[in-house]
């Protein structure tokens, strides 16, 4: 499967009859995201708006799109950050959203991820942070995560870098799959199991506010458990990538304190096979005027995603940046 596909001739015939001034063959360029109820996706359908300028559009400074000339960017719902990874570095997408410490750890093959390094792996911008989410039914509260030992808890589905962590985390409380009734869910579907009453609690990572926590919280209502300065300490300890972090109050109906609990950035994730010239070109994209005003009128989280903060915690975290990116970044002055 070849990264740069194009559409057939007799498609372009057919566009140059119909009067569409078409330069070049459109280049497609996908994204995976993450359950439609979540953060990325959303989040990834402006990205791929604001890089896109298929052929035959309006130019940027007569009112078109002011995204990479020819290209058709489109975001795919997918299981989130392992899958997406895993589909960069074989070929199978050409972009995804993927949290921080698992795209690190599966540079590297670490972890889980032992003896199965992802060398392709590329960054093109740190996104926002990704707070932790532990839903609770409505009027319930937990002392710690030991408590949900014995309990129905939706731990994310199969292929997220939140299951991955989760695992994690609770294996730090003694808590295990052998000890817990778990349930690999979306965040739509956990939202849906916790209303009917199929779940004790359930754990998503994602820029708040989510929108399938939205409709729970003004249907059947939810709690958010707040974890403990001490807690949030341990979890720094179990994966760095995990720092403290806030959920403000009143961001879900009803939850009118502030959470505490552990957040992760979410990256923009390229593959090493990618031309420089396009990723430089869909880096610039992601950062002018008119993907600004997508960002900011757009999903909340994308007010957070800014060219100041684009290569936070990047240094540290061990995988690359894409040539054409970095590119980018040096002529913006934001790199050194």
């Amino acid at each position: 499967m070849t990264f740069l596909t194009k559409l057939s001739g007799a498609f372009l015939a057919a566009t140059l009859v119909a009067g569409t001034a078409a330069a070049q063959s459109p280049t497609f360029f996908r994204i995976g995201t993450g359950s439609a109820g979540g953060t990325y996706f959303p989040i990834g359908g402006t990205i791929a708006n604001g890089i896109s300028a298929p052929p035959g559009s309006r130019p940027c400074d007569k009112g078109g799109q002011c995204g990479v000339p020819g290209l058709i960017a489109i975001a795919q719902s997918t299981t989130a950050s392992v899958f997406n990874n895993t589909a960069v570095q074989n070929g199978e997408l050409e972009a995804g959203m993927a949290a921080a410490d698992v795209t690190r750890s599966m540079y590297l093959g670490e972890g889980k991820f032992e003896g199965k390094p992802h060398p392709k792996l590329r960054i093109v911008a740190n996104l926002f942070p990704e707070d932790l989410h532990l839903v609770l039914p409505k009027g319930q509260s937990l002392s710690g995560l030991g408590d949900l030992e014995g309990k129905r808890v939706g731990i994310a589905q199969a292929g997220s870098g939140t299951q991955v962590a989760v695992l994690q985390m609770l294996e730090a409380w003694g808590v295990t799959r052998d000890n817990m009734d778990e349930a690999e869910l979306n965040n739509s579907q956990s939202a849906e199991r916790l209303a009917d009453g199929q779940l004790d609690g359930y754990f998503y990572a994602a820029g708040w506010p989510v929108s399938a926590m939205v409709q729970l919280a003004t249907t059947k209502g939810m709690e958010l458990h707040s974890f403990s300065d001490e807690d949030l300490a341990k979890i720094n300890e179990i994966i760095p990538a995990y720092i403290p972090s806030q959920i403000p109050a009143n961001v879900y109906e009803g939850v009118d304190y502030e959470v505490k609990t552990p957040a992760v950035s979410a990256l923009l994730v390229v593959s090493s096979d990618l031309p420089e010239e396009l990723v430089y070109g869909i880096t610039e994209a992601m950062w002018n005027k008119n993907t600004r005003t997508l960002l900011d009128n757009g999903h909340a989280k994308g007010k957070q995603i800014t060219l100041d903060t684009a290569l936070d915690g990047i240094a540290a975290l061990g995988v690359p940046l894409h040539p054409g990116a970095e590119k980018f970044y040096k002529e913006a002055g934001v790199l050194k």
